[in-house]
């Protein structure tokens, strides 16, 4: 089922289905660096984009549930945006192909995964979802991942912008198939920081992006 899923998301993305700074895709000729850290994997994103809709890039993301080690490439669509007066929605896809190296008997197999990542956000309020459907060298999972937040204050151009979020992650095969992460995110300039902390594992997130 995980495959016949992860099969047609790929084939719809590459299809293209024409399918807030933490977003998969910048600015025309814009390169942007993403590492992101939390109990059940460390993922790195280097990615360029040479249009304001597509990027590509290098991802590698170490798999701690199932000590799993994916290095790859990955391509990301903006497959449409709606500005509304004072608002803006995204709806994105992103599928990955690689190599993954199973830490153990097994040797390193053909692997990817596929995404389909949405968000809607004011300057006060946000809110985020994605669905991952992965297979990686035999291990088949499919996530869910959604969030709420809230800025406390506006500011202005250039000021460090703060906001505060839950997120709610749903993976079946995880030993905690749902945990909740209060956090917060510290944005200024080119630099966004992410802290925040996992009640179930009891576990950190740190998440870092830059674009440049």
């Amino acid at each position: 089922m995980i495959k016949l899923r992860l099969a047609a998301l790929l084939l719809t993305l590459a299809a293209g289905t024409s399918v807030s700074e933490a977003r998969p895709v910048s600015y025309p000729d814009g390169w942007t660096v993403m590492q992101r850290n939390n109990g059940d994997r460390s993922a790195l994103h280097i990615h360029y984009s040479p249009t304001a809709r597509d990027s590509i890039g290098l991802y590698t993301e170490r798999n701690w549930t199932d000590d799993i080690q994916f290095t790859g490439l990955q391509y990301n669509r903006l497959v449409k945006r709606w500005n509304g007066k004072g608002s803006q929605a995204n709806l994105y896809g992103k599928v990955a192909v690689g190599q993954a190296d199973p830490f153990g008997d097994k040797d390193p197999e053909l692997s990817g995964f596929a995404s389909i990542a949405a968000d809607w956000e004011t300057r006060r309020w946000f809110t985020s979802y994605e669905l991952r459907a992965s297979d990686f060298a035999g291990n088949e999972s499919l996530s869910h991942s959604a969030r709420v937040g809230v800025a406390p204050y506006i500011g202005d151009y250039g000021d460090l912008h703060t906001w505060f979020m839950l997120q709610v992650d749903n993976s079946p095969e995880a030993d905690e198939p749902r945990t909740i992460t209060p956090l917060v995110r510290f944005f200024k300039g080119v630099q966004m920081v992410e802290l925040g902390y996992t009640i179930e594992s009891e576990e950190f997130l740190l998440n870092w992006i830059v674009r440049f």
